[in-house]
Parts: structure tokens; sequence; C-alpha cells
């Protein structure tokens, strides 16, 4: 009796599982260890985790394994533990910040026993004036680790990634110069340039993006593409501005997290959509307005300087 029961419990876990397969398209899966204690450290990992249509985990709180299954096109491994990591959980590839952990419930704060693997080292030391060769530093940090044993960290512990480098440079100079070619009131530049920056946003690699970066990158991703490719697919420009309003919008929100080396002007024009109004963004403080053009040129103001 107690054989079957343990059958149809095994049954149903990986019936849900092939479920959730079903719905992922690229499906890549992995086993990673992720450690917690308890049913409610289930339901915190696995909501962390889960992205509907991108990703799904399964943890087992016996053997703290869990099996992430992802879209490969749109996310990987990494950035799934990332995001649990900042929900509190360790993991032995992501260390959770020391208080996302101290938040969470007494019976879900497991005994810290993770060391991140030697590949991955906190960021801040990356920026810091340290001039230690980077070759050397994992094991400098594992040897640290092992003679202070501190497995704590006050962040998620990320994959090395190129420093100084914003790999969103190419999606947000692609949009500046869609704006200009509204500007212009241009239909076929606009549409030219909407292409470039639907490439740009295609070729973006999630696993180079900061956590804070990535997580509004995935809210807004999708609607990018969208106006994007809507802009591109015709050359009738108040149909391209309505998109550009939008996507504005969305390209706002992803510049307030990215590191840029220049100030950006958040602009906004009081006049369009039947006195809504919509915003852009621009590299110049004078305005120029892309939803009228040389109709309006100077109409609109300044509403931030995002630096």
């Amino acid at each position: 009796m107690i054989f079957i029961k343990k059958l149809l419990v095994a049954s149903v876990i990986l019936l849900s599982i092939t479920s959730s397969h079903a719905q992922i398209k690229n499906t890549k899966t992995e086993t990673v260890k992720i450690y917690g204690n308890c049913g409610s450290c289930k339901k915190n990992i696995e909501t962390a985790g889960n992205l509907k249509k991108v990703a799904t985990v399964n943890w087992d709180k016996s053997s703290k394994l869990a099996v992430v299954s992802y879209d490969s096109t749109k996310t990987n491994a990494n950035e799934i533990l990332k995001r649990i990591a900042l929900a509190g959980y360790d993991s032995d590839g992501f260390l959770a910040p020391t208080d996302a952990y101290s938040k969470l419930d007494a019976c879900c704060q497991y005994d810290r026993t993770a060391k991140a693997t030697t590949k991955k080292w906190n960021e801040a030391k990356m920026a810091s004036n340290d001039t230690t060769p980077m070759q050397n530093m994992p094991s400098m940090l594992t040897e640290k680790a092992d003679k202070t044993k501190m497995v704590m960290a006050d962040t998620v512990i990320p994959v090395l990634s190129a420093v100084n480098i914003n790999p969103l440079k190419s999606v947000f100079e692609n949009y500046f110069l869609l704006k200009d070619a509204l500007i212009q009131t241009s239909g076929s530049g606009s549409a030219e340039a909407a292409k470039n920056l639907s490439a740009s946003l295609n070729a973006i690699k999630m696993d180079e993006l900061s956590m804070d970066v990535h997580m509004v990158w995935m809210k807004v991703m999708k609607d990018l593409m969208f106006d994007a490719e809507h802009i591109s697919e015709t050359k009738a420009i108040e149909h391209q501005r309505e998109h550009f309003s939008s996507l504005s919008k969305n390209m706002y929100a992803l510049m307030k997290v990215s590191k840029s080396d220049t100030e950006t002007f958040y602009q906004f024009c009081p006049m369009y959509n039947k006195g809504k109004g919509a915003n852009w963004l621009s590299k110049d403080s004078e305005i120029k307005n892309p939803y009228y053009g040389s109709q309006m040129l100077s109409c609109g103001r300044t509403v931030e300087t995002i630096k």
C-alpha cells in the first residue's frame, strides 16, 4: 500500500514536470542543489525561479535538489539561480544576500554551508581598485574563504562579466537613431533604425546583465521587441510614432537601472495622443520632438535627467 502511494506521488510529479516542459520551447533541463528546509522553502524557491513559459523549478526538500527547466534562447540556469538567491536561498553557484536570508521565516533559515564556485566572485571586488591579476582571483578568494570560514555574502555573487562595458549600449544607440529619424519625419529611416534596434535586442545575452538590469529586462523585453518590429514593418510615420511612445516607456525603465557613460534626458510632449502626452529619451538636453517633427519641433520639456 505504501509503495503504491509513493508510486502515485512520483507519477503526479512526473506529469507536472512533463506538462511544464510542454509549455516551454527550446527546453534545457539541469539538476542543481539549492539549500532550504521545508514546504515554505519549496514554495519560495519555485516562485522565485519560475517564469511563465520561460522557466520552471521543481525543488525537493529531502535531497535539496531542484530540477530546473528553461527556454535556452531566453534564459539560463545562472539567471534562475540569481533570482532564487535574491529570495534568500543559497545554491552551490550563488550565495544569497544576508539581508534576504535574514528575512526568511525562522523555519526556513537553513544552515548556510554553501560555497560559491571559484569561477564566480563578488562584483564589488571587481569594481574596486584591487590590482590583483584576474586569473589569480578565484584561487585567492577560495583560500580566503577556507581560512575565515566565511560563506555568506552581502550581494549575490555573479558570473564574471566584462567590467565597465554596458551590454545594452547598442540597444540604446539604435533607439536614439530611431528617435532622430522620427524627428526628421522619415518613415523609411525610422523603419531601418527599428530594424537595427530589433537586431540589437535579439543579440542581448542575459548572462551578461547585472541582476537589477536582468529583472527589468525580463519584464520589458517582449514589449520592446514587439514595438521595434512593428515600427520596422511600416513606413507610416503616425503608426511608427504610436509604437515609439510605448517603446520609449519601456526603454526608460531599462535605462534607469543601466549604467550609462553620459547623461540622458527624459523628455515629455504634452500635446501628443490627444493631449494625453508621451515621453522619449534623448542624449541632447535641447527639445527636438519626435512625435511632431518640424511641425512642433520645440514642443515639450525635460522631466528627468538620468545620470
